[in-house]
């Protein structure tokens, strides 16, 4: 018989020190729509939305830790559950998603995308 996945959840004050970290940085997968993200957004984020992730999955870094954030939770488990089966290992889902973030205080940004925000550089 099959276990269920357990899906590792994030508390956004860990999320955000994760990808912070001086010596190996998570990467933080935004997975809203780009409506979403044109609205409020963390700087430095990667930007693929959920409706993508399947197609480009090869974008996600395999050499990082990744921190999956969308708008309340739900995506952001779902997309670390299909990362987690694809092979990735050092996965989670940040709790409460952007809103839980804003709730805290954490940096985000608003108003236009600049050109390049939602790539990594490189």
């Amino acid at each position: 018989m099959n276990r269920p996945q357990v899906i590792p959840a994030l508390d956004p004050l860990y999320a955000d020190i994760r990808r912070r970290d001086p010596v190996r940085p998570a990467v933080l997968l935004d997975v809203r729509e780009r409506d979403e993200f044109m609205a409020v957004r963390v700087e430095g984020s990667l930007f693929i939305p959920m409706s993508q992730l399947g197609a480009r999955v090869d974008e996600v870094p395999k050499d990082r830790p990744i921190v999956v954030i969308c708008a309340s939770g739900s995506r952001s488990q779902a997309a670390t559950g299909f990362l987690l089966q694809s092979g990735l290992t050092d996965v989670g889902s940040v709790a409460g998603g952007i809103d839980g973030w804003q709730r805290l205080g954490l940096p985000v940004r608003h108003g236009p995308v600049a050109p390049g925000e939602g790539q990594l550089p490189g």
